[in-house]
């Protein structure tokens, strides 16, 4: 009679360590999707808005007076300029004072490049402090 071995021969055992593939595979998926996702959320607008009290302010800044005629003419102040000497004075006054409020002015007939023109003159002056005047409305009665 033959015998054998009365131990049973070993089977395969379960894998005791973690399959890392499934794990590496979701790793790699998310960090495309943050890489793609990422220059999408810097490219957003950088808006400083105004804050309001709904109280005017005590002192008031220096400001100058620019404003544009229905028929295009510059002025500076109280005084007629054309673009050459207007563009020259602006960048004597952000010079001067880079805080300088710029209050403009502009018909509302004048087309809008002839202001955005303006403004980039204002800006390139140094002067990046602009405000937009406007009629108030009239009231009901």
């Amino acid at each position: 009679m033959a015998f054998g071995r009365l131990e049973k021969p070993e089977g395969s055992r379960p894998m005791s360590d973690i399959n890392m593939t499934p794990l590496i595979d979701v790793m790699l998926v998310l960090m495309v999707i943050f890489m793609i996702t990422a220059p999408l959320m810097t490219a957003s607008l950088r808006l400083n808005l105004p804050s309001s009290q709904a109280a005017t302010p005590s002192d008031a800044p220096s400001f100058v007076a620019v404003a544009i005629t229905p028929d295009g003419k510059l002025h500076l102040g109280d005084e007629e300029l054309d673009a050459q000497s207007l563009q020259k004075r602006i960048a004597e006054l952000g010079r001067a004072n880079a805080q300088m409020e710029v209050q403009l002015r502009a018909d509302r007939s004048v087309p809008y490049g002839q202001v955005a023109e303006l403004i980039g003159w204002v800006q390139g002056a140094g002067l990046n402090r602009i405000a937009f005047v406007a009629q108030a409305a009239a009231s009901a009665p």
